[in-house]
């Protein structure tokens, strides 16, 4: 008796097992039906199943990604995507600067760009971009774990943009001209007297300072950020263009201070040279802003190859290839980033998809409270 009640209990936990997991398959099976639902009603293209995703990039050929990356990361992204999908042919080409974007999106208007299935979108020009994107509701797709993407790498408004990296901006010096107990401890320690008079560099195209403008809730914003530009002016910086430039500056000793850089630049000119001339500090809030967002183009051959090479890059393996090879640009919203590391617990000031659309003009807002400088030659 003992035996058979022991099998009958058995029996009643498997059967209810079974209930609960078919309840729960159901509900999920139920969410993902509603969402794509949602997701077509707006217009957009909801897949329910990433193996159905495969099976229609099987049927496509090879894919071309514009990208803004640095190159040595493309042989990585390209041999670790083929891993994985060894039917899938792919080829990268790098994209930089204002001009090359403001030609590729004129092509992109006039239907002549159509050898691309993945571009890179410039922040200056971010909204015109958004017409040309294939409606995927990437989102919604990872929202769902159709897509193996974090959500805060998309945008939440438009659903078709991943963005695939993030760039800090520190404090750079010349660790042999001052010592880290003098470099300023916030920005508007910039601003003493001590510091004025060719003591520091500041960037003539000052993203930091768009930065500064969307953190009204870190007691910064637009008014601040103009305000800032205006006093900093009254220093007399020495006005400089290029991140790389200004670091090469610091680390032969021709100048001291650069008052916001990239970190990731600063932490590749250290990896490289002979010298361990250039220091590097955390100011809070830190400025930090999204970078290389990507979209499948709507006139892409094989939008579901590209589809799968944007998710690819926003993998943890491609999330790693990143940080390996730029240096350290991988998303801050990929929690294993070097940037997530580096903020953790800090105070940030993060120009996001809310702002990111709006960067190009706080840019010019700036440049027009520094007087429109010109470059200087180091001294």
């Amino acid at each position: 008796m003992k035996v058979s009640s022991f099998k009958a209990a058995t029996l009643l936990l498997l059967s209810l097992s079974l209930v609960l997991v078919s309840r729960d398959v159901f509900a999920a099976s139920a969410g993902l039906l509603k969402a794509q639902k949602e997701a077509e009603a707006k217009g957009f293209i909801f897949e329910t199943g990433h193996d159905e995703i495969v099976a229609k990039a099987k049927k496509g050929g090879a894919i071309q990604i514009l990208s803004s990356s640095e190159p040595a990361s493309y042989p990585h992204l390209i041999k670790s995507f083929k891993n994985r999908y060894p039917f899938l042919e792919v080829k990268m080409v790098e994209t930089s600067g204002t001009d090359a974007a403001q030609r590729f999106l004129l092509e992109l208007k006039t239907g002549r760009a159509t050898e691309f299935d993945v571009v890179n979108l410039s922040h200056d020009y971010y909204p015109e971009y958004l017409p040309f994107a294939k409606k995927f509701d990437i989102l919604g797709m990872a929202e769902q774990g159709v897509l193996n993407i974090p959500l805060k790498m998309v945008d939440p408004k438009n659903r078709t943009v991943v963005s695939l990296a993030t760039a800090l901006f520190v404090v750079a010096y010349n660790k042999n001209l001052i010592s880290a107990e003098k470099v300023p401890n916030s920005w508007e320690d910039f601003l003493k007297p001590e510091f004025k008079g060719k003591k520091f560099m500041v960037e003539v195209r000052p993203l930091v300072y768009s930065i500064f403008a969307s953190c009204p809730e870190q007691g910064l914003g637009e008014e601040w950020m103009v305000n800032y530009a205006k006093k900093m002016r009254a220093q007399e910086p020495v006005w400089i263009r290029g991140h790389s430039r200004g670091l090469a500056y610091l680390n032969s000793g021709e100048q001291l201070l650069h008052s916001g850089t990239y970190y990731h630049s600063a932490v590749r000119l250290k990896s490289k040279s002979p010298k361990d001339n250039v220091g590097i500090k955390f100011v809070e809030p830190v400025p930090a802003t999204l970078l290389e967002p990507e979209i499948v183009l709507n006139s892409s051959r094989n939008p579901y190859s590209a589809l799968l090479f944007l998710e690819h890059e926003a993998s943890p393996e491609g999330q790693k290839i990143l940080d390996d090879n730029e240096p350290l640009k991988a998303s801050i919203h990929f929690p294993l980033s070097a940037a997530a590391k580096e903020v953790k617990g800090k105070k940030v000031c993060l120009n996001d998809y809310k702002t990111f659309p709006i960067t190009h003009k706080w840019e010019k807002m700036a440049v027009e409270a520094f007087g429109f400088p010109r470059e200087e030659k180091a001294k």
